[in-house]
């Protein structure tokens, strides 16, 4: 029967089927297959209730649309421009500093995407970049920031891993912590490629003027990243009191201080950023039925053993997994690939003496470049359609941006204590 269900399922998924209903799906054949009431699958939803960190989640992506609908990206570009401007490729340096610092909070690359790039493309063409340059850091750049805090994919991650309740515990803090050295890796190296290709480039003269202007524009932005993730780092706040502390901070700041959103607008913008957090609570919901099933199946020990016969090298397998997560990110949204593969591929990759957060590391790394990966990527239609570009020429302008970052994951892959120095140094 299950040789059965399984092509029927994915035939589903196919043609189009929500996820979440091929998930909870499948988890609901798995129990009763193996003869268990299929009440545990609305008590593993349940347990959605008993997860403190859960409420991150919800405001977290509410701030992210209010600053979304705000102007407060291009205080924010003026601000960059105004201190990095001078620099050889620093216009580009800019955009890279932007983008990664709005998806961090937005979560969500394609909006990156859609917010920034109406104001940078034209901005770097005007300045002289070259064209297929231009539409190459924009869509790579969109989802840089996913391994800052406070990025719901990490979050998610931590949620999902903890749940399983495997490997060396860990804290959605220690996670936050994790991100920075690759994030900045990641910067640092498409930094230097900018940095080549605008060293012809005329350059803005540095105004003191024009940065105190830009500083006091912006002076009510500024506190809000030192504020959230000052008041994370020190322990100050806990994760949701700081998306809690987020949420009011921008909702004051957009909507009464600089007045970039009007009161009528907040009902709208506060519905569609809940219909995607509804979107993930349902596929996390059934998700943690069908981890469940996956665990009592022994599904990865039965995997880790058909994998284990051909590979006993965790390097290998590190590599092999890149290989799989890069296929992934294509595919899946990053937010289905962590509910469906990390419950998974964690008990594989404990087995091989990988330590969890530097597996949420890797995993999340991958993934976001898997967002332009071609011929799939999702950045890459969201970007055609931005600019109004074919997508082959798409494929052309991010191939040296993915070629950089996929360097950056192998680096992040096999140097571990790139991702777990800063957790081990707060903790210790």
């Amino acid at each position: 029967m299950s040789a059965i269900m399984t092509p029927i399922l994915a035939l589903l998924a196919l043609l189009g089927a929500p996820l979440f209903i091929i998930i909870a799906a499948s988890a609901l054949y798995g129990f009763y297959s193996a003869d268990i009431d299929l009440s545990v699958v609305a008590i593993e939803f349940y347990r959605l209730a008993e997860i403190p960190i859960l409420l991150a989640i919800p405001l977290f992506t509410f701030a992210g649309y209010l600053l979304s609908e705000s102007k407060a990206p291009q205080r924010l570009v003026a601000l960059t421009q105004a201190m990095l401007g001078w620099m050889p490729g620093g216009l580009a340096i800019v955009c890279l500093s932007a983008c990664a610092l709005f998806t961090a909070f937005t979560g969500a690359s394609g909006v990156t995407i859609v917010a920034l790039g109406a104001l940078l493309f034209p901005a770097l063409m005007q300045a002289g970049y070259r064209e297929n340059f231009n539409l190459g850091l924009i869509t790579s750049a969109g989802s840089l920031g996913v391994l800052f805090a406070p990025s719901l994919p990490l979050i998610l991650y931590g949620i999902v891993s903890q749940q399983l309740g495997i490997g060396e515990s860990f804290s959605i803090d220690d996670l936050f912590l994790a991100g920075i050295l690759p994030g900045i890796l990641m910067i640092v190296a498409l930094s230097i490629w900018s940095y080549w290709n605008g060293r012809n480039i005329p350059r803005i003269d540095y105004s003191t003027e024009n940065l105190i202007d830009a500083l006091n524009k912006a002076k009510w932005d500024i506190p809000l990243p030192i504020i959230v993730l000052g008041g994370i780092y020190s322990g100050y706040f806990a994760v949701s009191e700081a998306a809690a502390v987020t949420v009011t901070y921008v909702l004051i700041v957009q909507a009464f201080i600089y007045k970039d959103i009007k009161l009528r607008q907040i009902p709208h913008i506060m519905h569609d950023s809940m219909v995607l957090i509804g979107a993930i609570m349902v596929i996390l919901g059934v998700s943690l039925a069908s981890t469940n099933y996956i665990i009592d199946a022994e599904i990865p020990t039965k995997i880790f053993d058909t994998i284990s016969e051909h590979v006993s090298d965790p390097l290998t397998f590190l590599l092999l997994l890149n290989i799989f997560l890069l296929l992934l990110g294509t595919l899946l949204d990053m937010f289905s690939a962590i509910v469906i593969m990390v419950p998974i591929i964690l008990p594989i990759a404990l087995e091989y003496g990988i330590h969890p957060l530097h597996l949420g590391i890797i995993f999340l790394a991958n993934m976001q470049i898997g967002y332009f990966t071609p011929p799939v990527g999702m950045n890459l239609f969201i970007a055609s359609h931005r600019f109004n570009r074919p997508v082959m020429q798409l494929y052309r302008a991010t191939w040296p941006f993915f070629l950089i970052l996929l360097s950056t994951v192998l680096v992040i892959t096999y140097w571990p204590a790139l991702s777990l120095t800063l957790p081990h140094m707060f903790n210790s």
